[in-house]
């Protein structure tokens, strides 16, 4: 994967950063343990140190970094009890939001999510993982938005940092994108149904799904994982 240096002179520069920084760590480019410099990121982006200091403030904001004052800075490793602990969030949320969602949907949000699935089957053929991963949140986000709630969705993205680091590690053995589809197509069945106790137990299995795998990744990385 290319690493991503360029910025849009029309956006932010500091949520720009952020947004290329978090998605660098999720995807292990920067793996867990890496000192992070504010002045070397500086470098790579051609801005000052001010962006970049308010860019590593929301990543430790979100569990990515730990920031030490006097000593540097350096990427997380993957803590066992945040991705507990937000994998019990987003359940409760996402049950929520699509037993609501179930009830509200019209046929043109059924469209919709059909042609996110077909986008997302796609990807799997043309083995874009990246590609994939973006879709899945899309799909996830539409239904907050079906469910006319996009408050639900904005409160998942500020806790899911952790978890999409072991969704994206496990998305070539241990969570394939093939499974991860034909969840997602059983969400879609029971939505179209407006069936909401079904949509939930779809739901429910499909983000169960992170905290089944998060053990095997870590046999195969202990070194990145911590217990806290």
């Amino acid at each position: 994967m290319a690493v991503e240096s360029q910025l849009n002179p029309t956006q932010p520069v500091n949520q720009q950063i952020y947004r290329i920084l978090r998605s660098d760590i999720v995807h292990c480019l920067i793996p867990p343990g890496t000192p992070l410099s504010e002045k070397e990121v500086s470098i790579r982006f051609d801005v000052s140190r001010q962006p970049v200091r308010e860019a590593f403030i929301k990543l430790a904001e979100n569990g990515l970094i730990q920031i030490r004052p006097q000593r540097g800075s350096y990427v997380n490793k993957i803590s066992l009890s945040q991705v507990r602990n937000g994998c019990f969030v987003r359940q409760a949320i996402e049950c929520a939001v699509a037993r609501r969602a179930a009830n509200l949907i019209d046929s043109h949000q059924c469209y919709l999510l059909e042609q996110n699935l077909h986008q997302q089957r796609i990807a799997i053929e043309r083995k874009q993982l990246n590609d994939f991963f973006l879709l899945d949140d899309e799909f996830h986000q539409k239904l907050a938005q079906i469910a006319d709630c996009q408050l639900a969705w904005d409160t998942i993205e500020n806790i899911k940092a952790t978890m999409d680091r072991v969704r994206y590690m496990s998305l070539d053995h241990v969570s394939p994108p093939e499974m991860l589809l034909r969840q997602h197509h059983n969400i879609f069945s029971a939505l179209e149904k407006h069936d909401a106790d079904a949509v939930e137990k779809a739901m429910t299995v499909h983000l169960q799904e992170i905290g089944e795998s998060v053990q095997l990744i870590r046999q195969e990385n202990s070194e990145w994982f911590s217990e806290e």
